[in-house]
């Protein structure tokens, strides 16, 4: 009875023994074990053997983020035996910067990373994430230290491109891999804020006047060109009017320079026969006409004609008679 108490106590710690010396490594994960504190291996993802007592992995700081009962989050570092080989980011409180013109702005930031190298993340640093915390910030503050204001507001592109450059640089021995730095918020003072906000103001407002300067001088300048224009239309209608009453006064008086030859060729063809002349015939009337003008004034009582009127009017008496004949 007392062999099978020994018997199964035995069993019993070989069962202990082995479910110890049997480790479960999740994946994207990993274990560095000693060998009666010596580095003896890093653990691969999946089932893995390890001797007990012999075998102990190595306990490293890790980095943890709970909330707490105000909402607010906690950062806490614990120790820990395994090493996150995903990509990790860290948001790093608020800080007080002071930029090169001497203005103080509290700046957070977010800081990717990746453990590429457990070994060196164990034995090459002493508690990684404060190392990289520290690191991080007083990077930041040289970094900041060497821009103005201005600068940095604008150029965060810039300044997270050399923050990371920098921080790959350093961490590099560490076994780790800084991917990207994103700078969240830049808080300048209060007195700042202010006068840059009334300095945008008035660059809106500067804005605003230029372009209402151009529209009204792109205003006047169309209204002058339309203006032109319709001077120019004008002109074109007027001198065509004139070309067309200049035409029209040729015409008429073509029209009635043919009338009056058909006329006097008439009045020949008429008196052919008789001893009158044509020409003395037209003169009459024209001297007829002209009596006319003269007397149909109402105070045109007394008319003066060339003796060599009568003559012609005589002509009309027989040019008259001639026709009353035929």
């Amino acid at each position: 009875m007392g062999t099978f108490i020994i018997v199964g106590l035995i069993a019993l710690i070989v069962i202990i023994f082995a479910l110890m010396g049997l480790k479960i490594i999740q994946q994207g994960e990993t274990k560095v074990i000693e060998r009666l504190g010596k580095y003896h291996a890093t653990l691969p993802s999946g089932i893995n053997i390890i001797w007990p007592i012999l075998d102990k992995p190595r306990k490293v700081y890790v980095r943890y983020i709970r909330e707490g009962f105000n909402g607010e989050n906690r950062v806490i570092i614990k120790l820990s035996d395994s090493i996150d080989l995903r990509e990790q980011v860290y948001d790093f409180p608020e800080q007080s910067v002071i930029t090169k013109d001497n203005v103080t702005t509290r700046i957070n930031a977010l800081l990717y990373f990746q453990i590429t190298d457990p070994f060196k993340a164990v034995y090459e640093i002493d508690n990684l994430p404060n190392a990289i915390e520290k690191l991080t910030q007083t990077t930041l503050r040289n970094v900041i230290g060497e821009l103005e204001l201005d600068e940095t507001l604008t150029s965060r592109d810039t300044i997270n491109s050399k923050l990371r450059a920098v921080l790959d640089e350093a961490t590099n021995k560490w076994g780790v891999k800084v991917n990207r730095v994103e700078l969240q918020d830049i808080t300048p003072p209060d007195s700042v804020r202010n006068a840059m906000e009334q300095q945008m103001q008035a660059e809106r407002e500067r804005r605003a006047k230029i372009l209402k300067a151009e529209g009204e001088k792109t205003s006047e300048i169309l209204k002058s060109e339309g203006e032109k224009q319709s001077q120019i239309n004008k002109a074109m209608a007027d001198k065509e009017s004139q070309i067309l009453t200049a035409e029209g006064e040729a015409k008429a008086k073509i029209l009635k320079a043919e009338a009056e030859a058909a006329a006097i060729t008439k009045i020949a063809e008429a008196i052919r026969d008789s001893q009158s002349d044509p020409a003395s015939y037209m003169l009459a009337v024209k001297y007829i006409d002209t009596m006319k003008e003269m007397v149909s004034g109402k105070d045109n009582k007394t008319v003066y004609m060339p003796y060599e009127a009568s003559s012609m009017l005589s002509s009309l008496g027989g040019i008259k008679d001639l026709f009353d004949k035929k």
